[in-house]
């Protein structure tokens, strides 16, 4: 039997909106959430600016209090969204079987705040001051195991880590559980909050980040002839994904279908993707075979367009291999980390979201601050305002150092 898959719940917690209404009209009107860093003092470092999440209260989202004050940043952030796309789903957890329903939700880097507060402590006043959360509120997945707690969830439950990959991994893995038979529902995507010190001087110093300090709103600028590296985001995204008749049976609303999941190594270098796109390409041919689509179905892209001057050009060829001369004559192409920033880990997550909203609205969101495209990236990337186009099938790319690439494809859902 063909299993089909679909999203009937939904959440995000950005830089751009702590709710999926708000985070979607931000991408629309084309806001920016790039900002100077609020969280610490930057005066030593070279970079200053950031996509933090503001107006935050986790002990909403928790059950109680206490929870959320021994959870790292990133596991509230993904408790946060994961509480939102429960909400959203209307699931009953008291009339599901608690063992048919998971959660893959994990971060690309977890909890770096606590490890950088615990270590403090170690140097400053001996290993007998190290708290003994530490470890739990670090590891990277933890936040699954945290969300199973919270909805007595008690079915398949892992976390995958893969960088900015980390989560279109987790839920193109979710979906093949369910497309297996193992689950009926899964709880899935990822979070991260690594605008810490020393994710700032990480990769500061590898020279990956924009230093457009005086004017944040615009150092996000995807295939801009411009662009001077990515800029540093946190948040998270959250999708409830069920088997098609599962979900009719509660009665569900279903926003989209995911068709198509695909997962590929560049095998060639520690942190540059492919210089011809060669992996991210084999990537989306995947996703597209398992959705049984002809290039030309896709309408858009959801780019994972990071702006940084290897990572664009790259992904442009990618798509061109994939799509061939779709790729000009009528794909869209979209960053939406011209507004959010890199959410690292959550980014997958987030993107997925507005690839969703895209088709339910039938409205592209913009990749802003593209004034001089670079030469080598010549694709239509809906410049600067969102383009009102109905389309069908979108797909959702998250590329992460190592050389990990996943792409997942969301389609109209016709019953």
């Amino acid at each position: 039997m063909d299993r089909r898959v679909v999203i009937t719940g939904i959440g995000v917690v950005s830089p751009i909106g702590n709710d999926l209404e708000t985070f979607w009209q931000s991408l629309l009107a084309g806001r920016s959430g790039i900002r100077p860093i609020q969280a610490f003092d930057t005066s030593d470092f070279d970079c200053k600016i950031g996509g933090e999440v503001v107006g935050f209260d986790p002990a909403e989202f928790f059950k109680e209090k206490k929870d959320a004050r021994r959870a790292d940043r990133y596991c509230q952030l993904g408790v946060a969204a994961s509480a939102m796309a429960m909400r959203d789903c209307g699931m009953d957890v008291n009339a599901i079987d608690p063992t048919r329903v998971g959660v893959m939700l994990s971060s690309g880097i977890g909890g770096l705040q606590t490890l950088e507060s615990a270590h403090s402590q170690l140097m400053l006043k001996g290993p007998g001051r190290v708290s003994p959360f530490t470890i739990p509120m670090m590891i990277a997945n933890i936040a699954s195991g945290i969300v199973s707690m919270e909805y007595g969830l008690r079915g398949p439950n892992m976390s995958i880590v893969t960088a900015c990959a980390t989560s279109n991994h987790n839920i193109g893995e979710a979906w093949r559980i369910i497309k297996f038979g193992d689950a009926d529902a899964m709880v899935a995507g990822g979070s991260e909050a690594s605008i810490t010190p020393m994710g700032l001087a990480g990769f500061g110093n590898m020279k990956a980040l924009s230093l457009r300090n005086d004017d944040p709103e615009r150092a996000s600028r995807p295939f801009d002839k411009d662009r001077d590296g990515f800029v540093m985001g946190e948040g998270a995204g959250v999708m409830v994904i069920e088997e098609l008749e599962h979900a009719r049976k509660r009665g569900a609303r279903i926003y989209a279908e995911i068709t198509g999941y695909g997962v590929s190594a560049d095998a060639y270098h520690l942190t540059s993707p492919h210089p011809e796109g060669e992996g991210a390409s084999r990537c989306m041919n995947m996703a597209l075979k398992h959705a049984r689509l002809a290039p030309e179905k896709v309408g858009y892209v959801n780019a994972h367009g990071t702006s940084t001057g290897l990572g664009d050009v790259c992904e442009t060829k990618a798509i061109k291999l994939s799509f061939g001369p779709w790729a000009r004559e009528g794909l869209l192409v979209s960053s939406t980390k011209s507004m959010t920033g890199h959410l690292l880990g959550a980014a997958g997550g987030v993107e997925l979201a507005a690839s969703v909203k895209a088709i339910t609205e039938g409205v592209i969101p913009p990749t802003i601050n593209l004034a001089d495209p670079d030469p080598e990236c010549d694709l239509d990337y809906v410049a600067n305002t969102a383009r009102e186009v109905r389309i069908d099938s979108a797909i959702s790319n998250s590329f992460g150092f190592g050389g990990h690439n996943a792409s997942i494809i969301v389609s109209r859902f016709n019953g």
